[in-house]
């Protein structure tokens, strides 16, 4: 029996002592001071990481589209507006920073290790000048290939090889596309569009280079311009032109039936100048 008890001893589990109440306090407390000591250290060290002189940005690589501005410009701009350290430096202000210089649509930055800023910019690509709604406002503003519309010096493109565009706020997406689909019908008669105008009522216009005006009417974007690729399409053949060969100085396209036309020195009457399309 002896044996028998002291080899139950031996298997039994042992038990570990129950701390008192107090003594597991003080554990509990010391494991979260320790835990609140480390997080200050990491701050403070991240801090310090941040503000310490040790790690300066020493260059910036500039990649990407730099046709309207010169590296050497873009780094004497940009440079003084740029606050923090490598670690420290806040990358989005950075990218604001880079985004306001002249032409430049979108930038992103990065670092590189260890003493760099890699930036890659993205230029507007001008497709017309924009006037807004008052057409004697200096030209200041443009637009760009995605209808956006962004403040440069129109001297810095060649003015007369872009159309202008004037309509209310927020209308240069449409203008663009319409324009997009409307020039290629005048290409065919060698017409360029100056100037593309929408009214506040949505009412379009085009004046060419050849001192033209083209009343082109309301409705969607297919409407007007299947107006107008028709009227491209058999405005040679009107009766009117072909009697008196000279130049086209006004036409409208909002007849239901057809376009009624006027020739730069001729006087016609209404009926003699409406050309039927249907």
């Amino acid at each position: 029996m002896a044996r028998k008890s002291v080899a139950n001893a031996a298997t039994a589990p042992l038990v570990a002592p129950v701390l008192p109440v107090d003594v597991r306090l003080m554990q509990w407390l010391a494991t979260g001071l320790f835990v609140v000591v480390a997080l200050g250290l990491v701050a403070a060290g991240w801090l310090w990481l941040q503000r310490t002189p040790l790690l300066p940005i020493r260059g910036i690589q500039l990649e990407g589209e730099l046709t309207r501005n010169s590296a050497a410009a873009v780094r004497a701009s940009v440079l003084p507006l740029l606050e923090g350290n490598f670690i420290g430096i806040d990358l989005p202000a950075s990218r604001a920073a880079f985004e306001t210089l002249p032409w430049v649509r979108h930038a992103v930055v990065r670092r590189v290790w260890p003493d760099k800023l890699a930036v890659t910019l993205e230029e507007h690509r001008a497709a017309a000048l924009w006037e807004g709604e008052n057409e004697d406002a200096a030209i200041d503003r443009l637009v760009n290939d995605r209808g956006e519309v962004f403040e440069a010096s129109a001297l810095d493109v060649e003015p007369e090889r872009l159309p202008r565009f004037s309509g209310p706020d927020g209308s240069a997406v449409s203008m663009l596309a319409l324009y997009r689909r409307v020039q290629p019908a005048f290409d065919k008669l060698e017409w360029k569009v100056e100037r593309l105008q929408l009214s506040g009522r949505g009412s379009w216009r085009a004046e060419l280079d050849t001192g033209a005006v083209i009343e082109l009417g309301r409705g969607s974007e297919d409407e007007v311009a299947a107006r107008c690729e028709r009227f491209a399409r058999t405005v040679m053949d009107a009766p009117v032109v072909k009697r008196y060969r000279q130049p086209l100085e006004y036409a409208d396209l909002r007849h239901r039936d057809g376009y009624a036309l006027r020739l730069r020195g001729v006087t016609t009457t209404a009926a003699a100048t409406m050309n039927k399309t249907n």
